[in-house]
């Protein structure tokens, strides 16, 4: 892991540095290009593959989803075995931990009572003579959740990601996951029957994402997508886009830390390996105006790293993307944090409340040495579907607005369009568009 200071590199060299390639332009590792051949008769690029499987699902459906199942999964699954039966939730809930199934539920209203206090209300404003204007908030109809399955299970993700359609008030909630040997965890049918999902199939990949966009003889067609998962999976719900609505383009799991002289080194490292066992692709980062802590933080996570079960996933992610920048003072940390817009920000600072309305992006932010990151991604309540790669500039979290839409309320008495009924037929006729004046001009003809 790199130790930077910026006096030595230069702020616009260290600026460059935390800017990060589009997602699109993460190139496949080695060993998954040569599965990708062997699978696909060709060495294709992940935008390839995806175009295949989305152009294939949309005109084969159930077809095509079989075909990529057995061919990408290993699982092969009739049409009417893609749905998880009753029989399949109450074996879950057998095997699964009673204590760990409590804290799922502990966590589910904490995700729902946050989420409530987001609810949008529709409204109505009277103006003179009789008008109306309003807003109305309406539920999507169905939408669909993709929970990531392959190496680990989440059911934080299928929580994070149901609790918020339940509290918009959306009528269908499906869910996909990938099966493993043909079966999904346990804890993750748990966490979908807790949070309020109507069904789930046993599908995943870019298969799945565009089974729910375009529909199939099995598979219903959703207004909406939501859920974090691979290459494959961006990439598809980048390619159905306009078909539905998705809710981003997630990249790897990042966290940048700011930290003073105060912070703890064994509670910063934790941070940072919390995020770099994710996967290789991984980013962590501490931003901080003391040396001393740098060093100290660096010899720390080596020390943690080394009694890690996951070590050699999370070695590969701090030697490629993790790294510990020095700054002149504690505000130029801010504002390289700010160039990064993080998905997670911890401020572990002596006095941390007063740096926040310094920090423009991030996706979250934690503050204090006691709001570590898995306290967002476990618990706390707010969502933990959040921006990636840069795109916390413009994204926000996953949240109840993303599972509504709004309608305009317009309604005016002729008293209210009397005076105003010339100025609108001067303006559309300055456009050329003189169906659109003659629309209110013909309401007024006899007075004219």
């Amino acid at each position: 892991m790199r130790i930077i200071n910026v006096k030595d590199m230069g702020l616009e060299a260290v600026e460059k540095l935390l800017k990060k390639p589009a997602f699109d332009q993460v190139e496949l590792n080695p060993r998954i290009r040569e599965a990708n051949k062997k699978l696909f008769g060709a060495d294709l690029t992940a935008a390839e593959i995806v175009d295949r499987i989305v152009g294939d699902v949309r005109r084969d459906g159930d077809e095509a989803v079989i075909k990529y199942t057995k061919l990408i999964d290993r699982t092969e699954f009739k049409p009417e075995e893609f749905v998880v039966t009753e029989a399949e939730y109450e074996a879950a809930y057998q095997e699964a931990d009673p204590a760990v199934v409590e804290s799922l539920r502990k966590a589910a209203e904490n995700v729902r009572r946050y989420h409530q206090e987001q609810k949008p209300n529709s409204w109505m404003t009277y103006r003179d003579k009789g008008s109306i204007l309003g807003q109305s908030v309406i539920p999507l109809d169905r939408v669909g959740i993709y929970v990531p399955g392959g190496t680990a299970a989440y059911p934080s993700s299928v929580i994070m990601n149901a609790m918020p359609a339940v509290v918009a008030g959306v009528k269908e909630i499906i869910m996909m996951v990938p099966p493993k040997n043909g079966k999904i965890n346990p804890y993750v049918l748990v966490a979908a029957k807790e949070a309020g999902v109507s069904k789930i199939f046993k599908i995943g990949g870019a298969q799945a994402i565009a089974a729910m966009a375009f529909g199939t003889e099995t598979i219903p067609r959703v207004d909406k997508i939501t859920g974090p998962g691979n290459i494959f999976v961006t990439l598809a719900k980048k390619a159905v886009y306009g078909h539905c609505d998705i809710d981003m383009l997630a990249g790897p799991s990042e966290i940048l830390i700011v930290a003073d002289k105060t912070a703890d080194p064994a509670y910063t490292a934790a941070d940072m390996l919390s995020q770099a066992e994710h996967d290789m692709l991984a980013s962590s980062i501490v931003i901080t105006d003391s040396p001393e802590l740098a060093e100290k933080v660096a010899a720390e996570a080596e020390k943690q790293l080394k009694v890690l079960p996951r070590e050699e996933i999370t070695r590969a992610s701090l030697d490629r993307n993790g790294m510990i920048i020095i700054t002149e003072d504690i505000m130029q940390a801010v504002g390289l944090a700010n160039v990064s817009a993080p998905e997670h920000m911890e401020v572990l600072t002596e006095q941390p409340f007063q740096l926040l309305p310094y920090i423009r992006h991030a996706g979250a932010v934690f503050l204090g040495a006691y709001a570590s990151e898995p306290l967002g991604d476990y618990f706390a309540g707010p969502n933990h579907v959040l921006p990636t790669n840069g795109t916390a500039k413009f994204f926000s979290p996953l949240s109840v607005d993303d599972f509504v839409k709004k309608s305009s309320i317009i309604y005016y008495s002729r008293e209210a369009l009397a005076p105003i009924h010339k100025d609108i037929e001067a303006f559309a006729a300055s456009e050329h568009l003189t169906a659109h004046a003659n629309s209110i001009h013909v309401r007024f003809e006899d007075e004219d």
